[in-house]
């Protein structure tokens, strides 16, 4: 098979093959995607902005969610799964903050814009 690009409706003026050759991969589209995806649940999308700001232990975000912890345990797997949020142990307990990542820090601009709120002083 050959990398030229033979479109069996063209309904566009571009270059067909410049538009394939800046098609983002599969691989790449799929880590926005699940990103996007963990972030479609109302409670994880607050966890992750919470994240955005601060360090803070299950407990803690428990506290700020009005949830459980089991609960909020059951969110930040998903976060951290998809790159999302990263952790680190300190002692007995184990901390949680956005991922130092181009996608955690765009999708944390995206959000503030869409929602039209900015980040504490």
């Amino acid at each position: 098979m050959s990398g030229k690009v033979i479109l069996p409706h063209k309904h566009h003026t571009g270059d067909s093959q410049q538009i394939k050759e800046a098609l983002p991969s599969a691989d790449t589209i799929a880590t926005v995607a699940e990103a996007l995806k963990q972030l479609g649940d109302p409670s994880r999308l607050r966890i992750f902005w919470l994240l955005c700001h601060t360090e803070e232990c299950v407990a803690d975000i428990a506290e700020y969610m009005e949830m459980s912890s089991p609960a909020v345990s059951h969110h930040l797997r998903f976060l951290k799964t998809a790159g999302l949020v990263t952790s680190r142990r300190e002692g007995k307990e184990m901390l949680y903050k956005s991922a130092d990542s181009d996608l955690a820090a765009e999708l944390h601009l995206i959000i503030e814009r869409i929602a039209e709120i900015s980040c504490p002083s």
